[in-house]
């Protein structure tokens, strides 16, 4: 539900209203990122989730919207930001290599591997901010808020968390593995109250002696209708800011609003928490994170949103950069009571009422009903100028060959095996034992991907116009093993197959293969799967990449230069000067290599260009172990400053026996540069060669 009127004062004060330009982006598109200066980076880094509903209704949270002065001001502190944009569920892949992970108001529940994602990644050393809202901020009306998804539970729905849904609704990928528990509670000791309070000062502050320094210069904090939160375990969970004594309500409360009062007895409006290796933190309002600078329109209507100054506000933004400090230090203590002099909080007295599994609605949910043909869990139906709106296209004369596709099976539907046409968004695809998998088991990037049985294939029934490559995410289905599969393709409408590559086994998560085709006439593909019988294997983002005019040679293929030790230094190469740190030019048997020679790092060395490129949409590169060499691993990382300083693009990536090629994309518009880091085992060994920078 809106906060109607919660920041009228300054918008009377202020007479400004930020009209955004909109900019339709989706999942798909690059995520945005922040790079620290040269002279603060601190070598961490912040990931922010926008993969929860962070711009349903009038929210905007993202570090290039309106919470961007939020992200800019930690940028400022040396951190690197990026947005975590893409379809379907978080992993513990997806947050392990940042600091910090930060969750604006999330309206589509957390699944239960997420949950255990979070879990992990705290317990090994992460840390999480949660920014919640008052109950029923319910943005995209599918009746969990942000306090109920953090919790881990809906309020008067424990028994069935899809309660009051449609069929539809209830059967949506964002409802698959969503079960109701006391989660937040039960791993970091405390709760979100369902209240909901109105517009009050925050200036109950905890000494910095008592706050890690959280509080440091903070003597005000604004809320303008919000929550707080209840500790349920002092020995997890510390309060260090607190709403004045108030007994006013937000005016649209569906309950009391104010449980005990307002101060210390209403619970904390900003917990910290620790747990094994990491941290948490909680604030009980998005306003004072906020800023005037929406990006997106509203995926409901496609109207303006509007937001506030909060960040700017008193001492909010102080609070939030000083907490944000916090959460990224490392710190040897597991749990408050090993902290010398630390004050432990009392437990926070609760209501009857706010018992999880005994919690009744006190209204109908959704608050609001949404308006026709908006279906929250469908971005198809979202309005243009939103986040995730999908542009309709002429498909144009099906019969004609197309120029490169993307098919991401997210279309169509297929539930059992028997062979069949079925229409994707691409075109006619040809299923034989093979299906549209949307299980849990499933391994997949949004809502299904192909499942294909051992002596399965899925075939296109149309041509493209040449082909230089093609890309392939696969996995095994749930834990099976013994499958396999192989690109075929057909130059004459299928008539006759060849053999392109393979045949592949796949691993437990989904890797990408890229297959160099080169085939400048039309062209169909096929996959076809074989091995132990019975056994199945997931394939999902199938990308044709149609010829370009580039030469067909790398970019650096390091077949000339000469270096015949680990020594650092530079090496002239055809494409310029490179700086090899514990890497050399192998020209031994043992060295893999398409030529005379290739690189060979060892762990913890690099090889790193000393120029700069106009600009990279992908990088390509073949690597493989050397010799029967295990253990090492490799990088890619940037520089957009003359190598000033370095941002990771991709990886840790492993190397198998033999070279494979791994395309990774870059979408940099700028002058850039690149370097490879091998890490992992003392002395271990990585073989690069075919070094290529993709710039349309």
């Amino acid at each position: 539900m809106q906060k109607l009127s919660k920041w009228m004062v300054v918008f009377v004060c202020s007479l400004f209203i930020f009209v955004p330009v909109l900019s339709a982006e989706s999942p798909l598109d690059p995520a945005p990122e922040i790079n620290p200066s040269s002279s603060s980076d601190n070598r961490m880094s912040v990931l922010f989730d926008n993969t929860h509903g962070q711009t349903a209704g009038a929210a905007d949270w993202v570090i290039d919207g309106a919470f961007s002065d939020f992200a800019e001001a930690i940028a400022d502190e040396g951190y690197y930001v990026k947005e975590l944009r893409k379809e379907g569920r978080f992993t513990l892949n997806d947050l392990s290599s940042y600091d910090v992970f930060v969750i604006p108001e999330a309206n589509i529940p957390f699944s239960t591997q997420e949950q255990q994602a979070m879990v992990d990644y705290v317990n090994q050393g992460g840390s999480i901010f949660f920014i919640a809202d008052h109950y029923n901020a319910d943005r995209n009306k599918n009746r969990w808020d942000s306090s109920e998804t953090f919790n881990g539970y809906r309020r008067g729905a424990w028994s069935d968390p899809t309660l009051g849904m449609s069929q539809e609704e209830e059967d949506s990928f964002y409802m698959e593995d969503v079960a109701n528990s006391d989660w937040l509670s039960d791993h970091f000791g405390m709760r979100i109250r369902y209240n909901s309070i109105g517009n009050v000062h925050s200036d109950v502050i905890v000494s910095p002696s008592q706050s890690f320094n959280i509080t440091s210069n903070v003597n005000t904090m604004t809320m303008y209708a919000g929550s707080t939160i209840a500790i349920t375990d002092p020995n997890k969970a510390k309060g260090i800011v607190y709403i004045e004594d108030t007994n006013e309500a937000w005016a649209h409360a569906v309950d009391q609003g104010v449980y005990n009062g307002g101060g210390i007895a209403e619970g904390p409006y900003v917990a910290i928490g620790k747990y094994n290796l990491g941290k948490v933190a909680v604030i009980g309002d998005s306003s004072p994170v906020e800023d005037i600078t929406p990006k997106y329109a509203r995926e409901e209507t496609g109207g303006t949103k509007t937001t506030y100054d909060g960040f700017n506000e008193l001492d909010n933004g102080t609070l939030l950069v000083n907490l944000m400090n916090w959460l990224a230090t490392q710190e040897n203590y597991t749990s408050f009571d090993q902290v010398s002099g630390l004050q432990l909080d009392q437990t926070t007295s609760l209501l009857s009422m706010e018992d999880p599994v005994s919690s009744t609605e006190p209204e109908s949910e959704p608050w609001d009903m949404p308006d026709a043909g908006y279906d929250w869990w469908d971005r198809s139906t979202f309005a243009a100028g939103s986040y995730g709106y999908e542009e309709s296209t002429d498909p144009g004369d099906p019969s004609d060959p197309a120029d490169g596709v993307t098919e991401d099976f997210e279309s169509g539907s297929k539930g059992a095996y028997a062979a069949a046409n079925v229409t994707l968004a691409s075109g006619s695809w040809h299923f034989d034992n093979a299906l549209l998998g949307t299980l849990s088991s499933d391994k997949k990037n949004g809502i299904q991907s192909t499942r294909i049985r051992s002596n399965g294939s899925i075939t296109m029934n149309f041509d493209v116009d040449g082909a230089e490559s093609v890309t392939i995410e696969h996995a095994n289905f749930g834990n099976d093993s013994g499958a396999n599969w192989s690109l075929e393709k057909s130059t004459n409408g299928g008539t006759t197959w060849t053999s392109v590559a393979g045949p592949y086994t796949s691993g437990s998560t989904l890797a990408t293969e890229t297959i160099q085709v080169n085939e400048t006439g039309t062209v169909r593909f096929r996959i076809v799967v074989d091995g132990t019988s019975g056994e199945r294997i997931n394939i999902d983002d199938f990308t044709i990449a149609e010829p370009t005019d580039a030469p067909s040679s790398p970019f650096e293929d390091f077949e000339s230069g000469s270096k015949g030790a680990y020594a650092a230094a530079n090496v002239t190469l055809a494409s310029g000067s490179w700086h090899f740190d514990n890497a050399l030019l192998g020209s031994l048997s043992s060295d893999k290599k398409n030529g005379t020679q290739s690189t060979r790092i060892r762990s913890n060395g690099s090889i790193t260009m000393n120029f700069d490129a106009d600009g990279a949409e992908s990088v390509t590169v073949e690597h493989a172990n050397f010799g029967n060499d295990s253990g090492a691993n490799w990088s890619l990382e940037k520089s957009t400053n003359g190598g000033t300083t370095w941002t990771s693009v991709a990886g840790p990536y492993i190397s198998g026996s033999t070279l494979v090629a791994e395309t990774i994309q870059v979408n940099e518009p700028g002058t850039v540069r690149f370097r490879i880091v091998v890490d992992g085992t003392s002395g271990e060994r990585i073989n690069i060669d075919d070094f290529s920078i993709l710039n349309d």
